[in-house]
């Protein structure tokens, strides 16, 4: 996913609701948990009333220090006393700068008192019961994963990335996902990312697409199969990858020679496409491959050829 998380409490006391059951699908900004908010909501309270009470201490410290300038000036008030005044209107604004400041905290641990999903999403299971004392050092409540847009990340070989590389150069390239046993893609995306450093021990690098998924049809750690549109190759001769056969020469196929006898044919290799694989060279069109009982043939040998089935209709 695109991005998941641990929901925990930013300030400590009793879990009071869980407002989303297990398992919900929720919007950002959603209320997922509350915690007990009385002992927050005094504690504003009485910074409010604190702020209040420094309020008139400043009215008067500043109404105080207004008569003092006149008596000041006249030559009634001494200057260690002016000085007094001055320094008791400095004392009361401080004083009321840390009492608002004591609002403001009073506010944001009310706030917090409410778990909310920072974003849109899907909520595990719960992990604290109601009722029980949470603290800030580590109770776990729930994890959101966000679902849509999600990634999917796969693993090309680094004979592709050249071909990966080039279609990047000239665009987007569009990524299509197939779900365990679909045919056609259900979902669709884009490639977003190619990492910096192939894995020598599988000589692959590891890449990733953003996939639309609104429906919440793809999960976190789901198994899917990814297919790049790198270019297009029209005619291009696709044949079933159990009909590979592999030599100390390279790859090869069986194909159907003269007076039904096998013979032998090195092929060179594309992309794949599910369970069929595209031949480059190596094969005609008008090539009949055989693609069963493999173990049992070899170059030569004659066999007697059997029409592929039919698709169930």
């Amino acid at each position: 996913s695109i991005r998941s998380i641990t929901l925990q409490a930013r300030v400590p006391g009793y879990l009071q609701e869980q407002t989303a059951a297990d398992g919900s699908d929720v919007k950002q900004g959603d209320l997922l948990y509350r915690i007990a908010p009385e002992d927050y909501q005094a504690a504003l309270d009485q910074a409010k009333a604190q702020v209040e009470r420094d309020t008139a201490t400043l009215d008067y410290a500043r109404s105080n220090l207004g008569r003092g300038s006149e008596l000041a000036k006249s030559g009634y008030l001494a200057k260690d006393s002016f000085d007094q005044r001055t320094s008791t209107l400095r004392g009361a604004e401080a004083a009321l700068l840390l009492d608002k400041a004591a609002v403001r905290t009073a506010e944001l641990n009310l706030g917090y008192a409410e778990i909310k999903a920072p974003f849109p999403g899907r909520i595990g299971r719960n992990q604290a019961s109601v009722g029980t004392l949470v603290s800030v050092a580590g109770t776990v409540l729930n994890t959101l994963v966000q679902l849509d847009p999600i990634y999917v990340t796969f693993n090309p070989s680094e004979t592709d990335l050249v071909e990966i590389e080039q279609a990047k150069a000239a665009g987007p390239i569009a990524v299509d996902v197939l779900l365990p046993g679909e045919t056609e893609p259900s979902q669709k995306g884009e490639l977003t990312f190619i990492d910096n450093t192939i894995d020598h021990s599988t000589g692959t690098i590891t890449a990733r697409a953003t996939i639309g998924n609104a429906k919440f049809r793809l999960l976190p750690g789901q198994y899917v199969r990814v297919r790049l549109h790198v270019k297009e190759q029209p005619n291009t001769l696709m044949v079933p990858q159990v009909a590979l056969g592999s030599s100390q020469l390279g790859k090869y196929l069986y194909v159907l020679g003269k007076g039904n006898t096998v013979d032998q044919k090195l092929v060179s290799l594309g992309p794949t496409d599910g369970d069929l694989i595209s031949v480059t060279s190596g094969i005609s069109e008008s090539d009949q491959v055989i693609t069963g009982n493999l173990q049992k043939i070899g170059p030569g040998m004659p066999v007697s050829p059997l029409p592929q089935p039919k698709p169930a209709s």
